[in-house]
């Protein structure tokens, strides 16, 4: 498998595992995050202070690209 295919299957299994929309999943992307690393960021049942994972990208992204979501959502293939 090639190495932009991994990279995208790891995406998808993300997307499946913490319940992510194609907006959330191409905003992360943008914002260069590792989904790998979700694990650890989604862990708000355990630790009240931390938002849900796509709240937290959506915060992210307001504060980065000062725009609420994407002008144009890819869905990942």
């Amino acid at each position: 498998m090639s190495n932009k295919a991994e990279k995208n299957k790891q995406w998808i299994e993300a997307k499946k595992k913490f319940r992510l929309s194609n907006m959330h999943i191409q905003m992360a992307r943008e914002l260069g995050m590792n989904p790998k690393k979700f694990g650890g960021l989604a862990n708000h049942k355990q630790e009240p202070w931390k938002a849900p994972l796509p709240v937290f990208i959506e915060d992210l992204y307001l504060k980065r690209f000062k725009k609420e979501k994407p002008d144009i959502v890819k869905p990942l293939k």
